[in-house]
């Protein structure tokens, strides 16, 4: 039985996904506050069974220790914690709290009960501003904010955990670039519950007529357009970056890290281009002056997922685009 925590999120619950597909059994362990109940009812129409949530904190040692007991979980896929970038910088002890400190909690809860493999959902935003693309797993970690400094801490102990008990543990982490996208049934997708703080949800809602315009921030990077670069991974493809992870884990014991992107630059405006194809809709914008922080494009070397897990993504933007628009209509619902 594998352990999902924050399972009902966007990347937790189509790894849930997944998981099933691959005939793994799991349990979801989610508080709910940037995820919705109904997700649970979508996976189970996905995966053609009833789906096992327990609704906590994973901060709560005590709590993850028990649902590990009382479910014989043998590993734990940990994607739990905050994830936007411009919230991290206005509360940083939020972040610290739930992102590095939930880590703590549950890894403590690990080793009480005799867990000891976690796949570990990290993120490229510890590499902070790169010195070059693509970027590899052996890059310098110089986060620019709070939140990718708790992903960066959060790894710290893995490593250390790993250190203190050569052979031990079974540790995985994943850096992930940018994941868009939805399932291909169109029953789960990002939800944000606010204003989105991606770009694909936002596009979608822009292509759906439910917000007047893109803001495009920066049209005079250094890049072919103008506009910002990124390595685009369709959710999906990365779900199964977890289910080939896990696999590696359960015959290889120790630490591994390991970049998921798709090594395919992709600009906002071929983002934005693809999006318009794949709904049929025009996606009005307009360029805005750069963030602060905002990096003018960096991407991944993917290869050492290839060499270690033998994965690959293979879904291209088009695609991405595709399954977030079928999300966003509706059309399976």
């Amino acid at each position: 039985m594998i352990l999902v925590t924050g399972g009902a999120g966007f990347i937790g619950s189509h790894t849930c996904a997944a998981l099933a597909a691959q005939g793994e059994r799991f349990v979801i362990f989610d508080n709910f506050s940037n995820s919705r109940r109904s997700v649970l009812d979508r996976l189970a129409r996905i995966t053609g069974a009833p789906v096992d949530c327990v609704e906590g904190d994973v901060r709560d040692g005590a709590l993850v220790a028990r649902v590990l007991r009382d479910h014989a979980v043998n590993a734990v896929v940990h994607f739990a914690g905050l994830k936007a970038v411009g919230e991290s910088v206005r509360e940083p002890l939020r972040y610290y709290d739930n992102n590095v400190g939930g880590t703590l909690a549950l890894l403590a809860a690990m080793r009480e009960v005799g867990v000891r493999t976690v796949v570990f959902s990290s993120s490229a935003t510890v590499y902070g501003e790169p010195i070059s693309s693509p970027i590899r797993e052996d890059f310098a970690l110089q986060p620019a904010n709070p939140y990718g400094w708790s992903k960066a801490m959060a790894e710290q102990a893995l490593a250390d955990l790993d250190h203190s008990a050569p052979g031990q543990w079974r540790i995985a982490r994943l850096r992930y670039f940018n994941p868009v996208g939805a399932h291909e049934s169109g029953l789960i997708g990002e939800d944000p519950q606010d204003v989105p703080n991606n770009l694909m949800p936002y596009v979608a809602q822009v292509a759906a007529g439910q917000r007047p315009e893109l803001s495009i921030f920066g049209g005079d990077y250094p890049t072919a357009d103008g506009t910002g670069v990124r390595d685009y991974i369709h959710v999906s493809d990365l779900a199964e970056g977890h289910v080939a992870a896990l696999r590696y884990l359960r015959a290889h014991p120790g630490l591994i890290t390991v970049n998921l992107g798709t090594g395919q630059p992709v600009s906002v405006l071929q983002m934005v281009q693809a999006f318009e194809r794949a709904s049929g809709r025009p996606v009005p914008y307009r360029i805005a002056a750069r963030r602060p922080g905002d990096v003018p494009a960096y991407w991944a070397d993917p290869s050492q997922a290839e060499r270690l897990l033998g994965w690959r993504a293979w879904r291209d933007a088009d695609h991405m685009c595709v399954d977030a628009w079928r999300w966003q209509s509706g059309a399976a619902s």
